[in-house]
């Protein structure tokens, strides 16, 4: 499908009439969204609070925080992950940790929020609805836009709040790199924590109009999420890269990266608050492009047509469809997996040095990889952390199913000579298969970057993989019997990744560690080999799969 090349044209009265209905479209999408926000926004927000709450653990004197600081900025690799210390107060300890991840969460939220609310209403055909009343043209990206406004706003808020209470219980007086007036005082730290804020929520805005870009021009939701995500994914390895060369955000791709802006801004250390409407300037001409496109073409249409297939196309086979419709899902993580592999095993050599002699962090790291060596324990645990991301993979592969059925897409498939058991098959072959590819690419990554023990860091990889299956099956199970709530496999899938991320440095209980499959699983390399737990897994994986494909087979379809 093409765009439509003639736009509809303006006068004054057009153009109040082209918001028309703004507003109802705007409570219509804050009703919609009245669970997912607030779980966004508490979970980003958590994750400030949960490093605050451990640098403080971790890290209560001056000397310590000036030591760790120095420590991590004079790594190169460390650098690449978080960037450069800009000042040792837990304020800016925490700043450093969070800004890029956090940032980038931001940017993952807005693009959902944005996306949900204009080219998905139009794939389901809810937006042709509604414009058939008094809606105006561009009144649903507006509501969408002011959706997403509101999700940053409140979490620019949480994360002030709750860094400034932290950053105030301790002293963050601390004159290390880059430390000045914003690193210490009451006032210091309110505006320390509110510029961190306020840099999180501009690059989570900047993205939420990338993605009302990037819903104009795709045809489906998909390709406009898969398109955002890739910009979001280059700014981060743009980022990575300056900061590697560069030990004070000063590199040029620092500065190309809107996350690198983020982190430029410089939180608890002489706040550079000009660095704000670098975001907010790219923030007004994305807005100004996506309204431009939105008054040029129809509804349901896109910039971008569709390619057709080949003439004699290899899509004899529900599973050879299922691979062309996911294979660049597939591909994607696989290479984002070797990265990431790369990255954490380049500082598995420097593990002991980075923890040195503090009994704490040694600690949190023998509670994610057991209590073998401290180099066993930094890789048992990157393995656990890559085995949690990719529960991320087989939920979204999973619920592609969901999309084709919702979509449409599914019912002339299932009209010719195809079951809804092969069908499904398809779709779950990519979801667990790939699972394990990129599980053994990420292993491939870590060992490469280690420089060693490629048998022991691929069997540890692979001993991950019975926990993905087991939340991939819980959400095939969700989506046969009670379809509708199948999307609630992100929440799962969710808590399985805070409760190996966060638990270990919160100290929770063992019982509240198992309930993530994870938890169950032996914690290798270095520590011995367990068959019972992965084997259970692996028994449960299949009964919750094959009781979801039962219940598939007996209802009906989603109309």
């Amino acid at each position: 499908m093409t765009a439509t090349a003639v736009a509809v044209p303006v006068t004054r009265a057009g153009g109040s009439r082209q918001l028309a209905g703004t507003g109802t479209l705007l409570r219509l999408a804050l009703r919609r969204d009245r669970i997912m926000i607030p779980v966004w926004v508490l979970v980003i927000g958590g994750s400030f609070m949960s490093v605050a709450q451990s640098f403080s653990a971790l890290y209560d004197t001056a000397a310590e925080r000036a030591d760790v600081a120095r420590s991590m900025t004079t790594n190169s690799s460390v650098r690449a992950l978080y960037g450069p210390v800009f000042s040792d107060s837990l304020g800016g300890l925490t700043s450093w940790r969070m800004v890029g991840f956090g940032a980038a969460l931001a940017a993952v939220m807005s693009l959902v929020v944005v996306v949900r609310h204009t080219r998905e209403e139009e794939e389901t055909g809810r937006q042709e609805m509604l414009s058939s009343a008094m809606v105006g043209r561009r009144a649903p990206l507006t509501g969408a836009l002011l959706t997403a406004l509101t999700a940053n706003a409140a979490l620019a808020l949480v994360i002030t709040a709750v860094v400034a209470n932290y950053a105030r219980t301790t002293d963050g007086t601390g004159g290390g790199p880059g430390g000045g007036p914003g690193a210490g005082g009451g006032d210091g730290q309110l505006a320390g924590a509110l510029a961190l804020g306020l840099a999180t929520a501009a690059v989570g805005m900047l993205f939420a109009c990338t993605a009302a870009i990037a819903a104009q021009i795709t045809e489906n939701a998909r390709l406009a999420k898969g398109m955002t995500a890739g910009v979001i994914g280059a700014a981060y390895v743009l980022k990575a890269a300056g900061d590697a060369s560069s030990d004070s955000g000063s590199s040029v791709l620092t500065w190309l990266s809107p996350l690198g802006w983020a982190e430029n801004v410089r939180a608890f250390a002489d706040e550079r608050w000009w660095v704000l409407l670098i975001p907010l300037g790219s923030i007004a001409v994305q807005a100004v492009i996506a309204y431009t496109l939105a008054g040029r073409r129809d509804i349901g249409m896109s910039f971008l047509p569709a390619r057709p297939g080949p003439a004699h196309g290899g899509l004899g086979t529900a599973g050879a469809l299922a691979w062309r419709l996911q294979r660049g899902g597939v591909l994607g993580w696989g290479a984002g997996f070797l990265l990431a592999g790369l990255i954490f095993g380049s500082i598995t050599g420097g593990a002991a040095e980075l923890v040195g002699d503090n009994e704490q962090a040694r600690e949190i790291f023998e509670r994610m990889g057991g209590r073998q060596g401290l180099t066993d324990s930094f890789l048992a645990a990157m393995t656990g952390m890559l085995g949690m991301v990719a529960a991320l993979y087989v939920v979204s592969s999973v619920l592609r199913l969901y999309g084709e059925e919702t979509g449409g897409r599914a019912e002339p498939v299932l009209a010719g000579p195809v079951g809804r058991l092969r069908w499904a098959a398809g779709h779950l072959l990519i979801a667990f298969g790939g699972a394990v590819l990129i599980m053994l690419l990420g292993g491939l990554g870590l060992s490469l970057g280690y420089g060693q023990d490629l048998p022991g860091i691929l069997g540890a990889s692979l001993v991950q993989i019975p926990a993905i299956w087991v939340l991939g099956a819980l959400v095939v199970l969700l989506y046969g019997v009670f379809p509708r709530a199948a999307v609630a496999g992100w929440a799962v899938a969710g808590l399985a990744l805070a409760l190996g991320w966060l638990g270990p440095a919160l100290d929770l209980p063992r019982w509240a560690m198992n309930l993530s499959p994870f938890g169950h699983l032996p914690k290798l390399p270095g520590a011995e080999m367990t068959w019972p737990p992965v084997l259970v897994l692996t028994a449960v994986a299949a009964a919750l799969t094959a009781a979801g494909l039962a219940g598939l087979r007996r209802r009906d379809l989603l109309t």
